[in-house]
Formats: C-alpha cells, sequence, structure tokens
C-alpha cells in the first residue's frame, strides 16, 4: 500500500474498524444552482441517506414528499419511486444515457439520480474505496494553496467502479484529512471540478466529512470560488 494512504486509512479509523461497519446513514442536505441549471430543481433538498459501505448502492428519501430513489451497480439501474412506491422513473445501463451530453445538457429524473447516487455513495467510502481491488492509488507531487502544502493522492478506478472520472486527484492536509478532490465527471461534459471537503465527525471510530462546497477548477488547477455550483452538508451519521 502507498505510505500516503496508509496514513489516510488510519487516520480515518482504519480497515479493520471499517471491516466492522456496514451501512452508513445520513441526512444530507444539497444545495447550489447546479440543479435547477441541469432541469432539477427538486434536488436543492434535504435526504435521508442510506450507503452500503462495501457494495456500490445507495438510497435516498427526500424529507417532505417521501420520493426515493435507488442507484445500485451491480445491477446497474437506477429506480425514482413515490412515497406510496409507484414508479416515476428508471434507467438500466444509465450511464449510457450520457452519451454525447454538454455541460449544457439537461437530465431526465432517473439521470440527476444516477449522478447524485454514485458521487454520493463515492464521497461517504472515500478514502477506504482507494483500497479496493483494481484500484490504483499512489502518491504525486505535492500541492500549496492558501500557504498550506497538501499531499495527493492520485486514484484510478477500474470500469467496474461507477465514478465521475478514471483518474481523479485528493489531497491531504499534514493529519492525513482530506481537504480537497479534483475530477472531470464524464457524465457532465468531463466538466474540471475542484471539490472542497470541510469539517468532520468521528462516528463509533471512523472519521465522515460533514462539509463539501464544488467550484468550477481551472485549467492551471486553481478553483474559481466566486460561485459555488452544488454544496453537500451532512447531519446526523450513524454508521453500523
Amino acid at each position: 500500500m502507498d505510505a500516503l494512504l496508509a496514513k489516510v486509512i488510519e487516520r480515518h479509523g482504519g480497515l479493520d474498524r471499517w471491516n466492522t461497519a456496514s451501512t452508513l446513514t445520513t441526512r444530507l442536505t444539497y444545495g447550489g444552482p447546479f440543479w435547477a441549471f441541469k432541469g432539477r430543481p427538486d434536488f436543492d433538498s434535504t435526504e435521508l441517506v442510506e450507503a452500503d459501505l462495501h457494495r456500490e448502492r445507495i438510497r435516498h428519501v427526500q424529507e417532505g414528499t417521501g420520493q426515493v430513489t435507488e442507484y445500485d451497480s451491480d445491477t446497474d439501474r437506477v429506480t425514482v419511486t413515490a412515497a406510496d412506491g409507484s414508479l416515476i422513473d428508471e434507467l438500466t445501463n444509465p450511464r449510457a444515457s450520457f452519451a454525447g451530453y454538454t455541460q449544457e445538457s439537461q437530465w431526465t429524473l432517473a439521470q440527476a439520480a444516477y449522478f447524485r447516487g454514485y458521487a454520493t455513495w463515492h464521497y461517504l467510502v472515500e478514502p477506504f474505496l482507494f483500497t479496493w481491488p483494481g484500484v490504483e492509488a499512489h502518491e504525486v507531487e505535492p500541492w500549496t494553496e492558501e500557504g498550506e502544502s497538501w499531499r495527493v493522492l492520485r486514484v484510478t478506478y477500474p470500469e467496474s467502479v461507477h465514478t465521475h472520472s478514471d483518474t481523479q486527484l485528493y489531497y491531504f492536509d499534514d493529519s492525513g484529512l482530506l481537504r480537497r478532490m479534483d475530477y472531470q465527471p464524464v457524465v457532465n461534459g468531463s466538466s474540471r471540478v475542484a471539490h472542497y471537503v470541510s469539517g468532520s465527525t468521528e462516528v463509533d471510530g471512523l472519521v465522515v466529512p460533514t462539509r463539501r462546497r464544488i467550484h468550477i477548477r481551472q485549467e492551471d488547477r486553481t478553483p474559481d470560488l466566486s460561485w459555488t455550483p452544488i454544496t453537500l452538508d451532512l447531519a446526523d451519521v450513524r454508521i453500523r
């Protein structure tokens, strides 16, 4: 295992503790103008989220409406159902439905549910996901930002893992906590993203980030902080 990855895993609670956990639940509030821009203002919402920690599977239940969105990579299917269980929308092989899409393309309900599903699942299982078979993580040159020097992991995912882009960068502070992520979501025209992480909570020995702010990234890797397309805020995190 890469030395930086080993430090990061230990700082977040260690693999032994992680392997005894199965599910994470949280009350998660999504915000920002991105959702309306993609034609889904209803995704600017608060959701009760349940994520499987060892399979790419996640469930959202929207507060107020009771609408349920579920994504399961094993079946490669996303579903959206009403509170009464009736099917509203679904997609099989959802990634293929984005072929030819640009940053300006609007999304169907099921497409937005897929994007939010796989993305949020990643955020909840990183950095332990980096130890999965087929995932490669190696330290690269450090990055200096706002007077701080962050160590950087370059992580490459196999096709079996649905993610924003095959290769992503993760920035860690001296203590081993995640501070930033860089990626280019292929489902959104491979737009450049700088995703900042702050705040964390320790739940039964595992560290979970609680505040995320997502910005556009310039070609030189600097962020455009003038606006924030997407926000995520976690509360009431539980692990079992």
